[in-house]
């Protein structure tokens, strides 16, 4: 009985995620009356909007990613290994993202770095670029700490540490060719985490007035039909690439540590 259930379960799941889906990618289809087409999908990859506000949100997920790992990867070596009494609160620090919303973020950097405040990071594009790259930091923080963290959790990194040490190294090299190689695999889950969160994120790149990929997607939905929905399964096929290619870093990296 229990199997029965679990399979219904499994198979409501299915139909309640995957009807939706379908139906949008149906309806994207038809911008052509009678026959299926790639028109809506062949107009929006053509759009020169489409393509400087993608290319942009990558710039932007890269330049995050960056600073993600050199901010996580020592905070979370040094707490795991000189101070595991700060764990808890150093996790508590960054749940915080998911429970204040990104609005109330925005608006708290409008306020405090606007053009007449003592760092007018919003009075130049670099600036209001770089409020941007830290808002999403942010935002991908707990996910990207929680991967790194686990990765490290993996390894003796005492041992190596010691090891390292013991050969002359500092504490970058140590960082940089011990640790980060040892959890390269967990870096990466936590980077295709975050290049996903900054392709569809909204509303800090709308408030602070950046040509995002996110401001794009709702401004094309105000104004148009079919284009609208091409654009969402192109969205939702760049978020599950991400995701299948998170599941392939894992499986490769459990096969080298297997074959090791």
């Amino acid at each position: 009985m229990s199997k029965v259930w679990a399979w219904g379960a499994l198979i409501f799941g299915v139909v309640y995620f995957m009807l939706p889906l379908i139906g949008m990618t149906e309806f994207s289809l038809s911008m052509r009356r009678g026959v299926y087409s790639f028109d809506a999908y062949a107009a929006v990859l053509a759009d020169p909007q489409f393509q400087a506000t993608f290319a942009y949100s990558v710039v932007m997920a890269l330049a995050t990613i960056i600073f993600g790992i050199l901010l996580v990867v020592p905070t979370a070596y040094w707490v795991r290994l000189k101070m595991p009494e700060a764990r808890p609160y150093v996790e508590f620090i960054t749940l915080l993202p998911l429970v204040i919303p990104a609005i109330v973020v925005v608006f708290g950097y409008i306020r405090l770095y606007n053009t007449s405040s003592w760092l007018p990071l919003t009075g130049s594009v670099m600036g209001t670029n770089i409020l941007l790259m830290f808002g999403y930091a942010m935002l991908s923080l707990p996910y990207m700490y929680r991967s790194i963290d686990t990765g490290l959790r993996t390894i003796d990194i005492a041992t190596l540490t010691e090891a390292a040490m013991s050969l002359g190294a500092g504490w970058v090299t140590i960082l940089a060719r011990v640790i980060l190689p040892n959890v390269l695999a967990s870096v990466l889950s936590g980077a295709f985490l975050t290049f996903a969160i900054v392709i569809g994120e909204f509303t800090i790149a709308a408030l602070l007035d950046r040509p995002a990929f996110g401001p794009y997607m709702q401004i094309l939905g105000a104004n148009r039909a079919y284009e609208p929905a091409a654009l969402a399964v192109i969205a939702f096929g760049i978020t599950w690439a991400c995701m299948g290619l998170i599941g392939l870093v894992s499986r490769f990296s459990r096969y080298t540590q297997v074959k090791r």
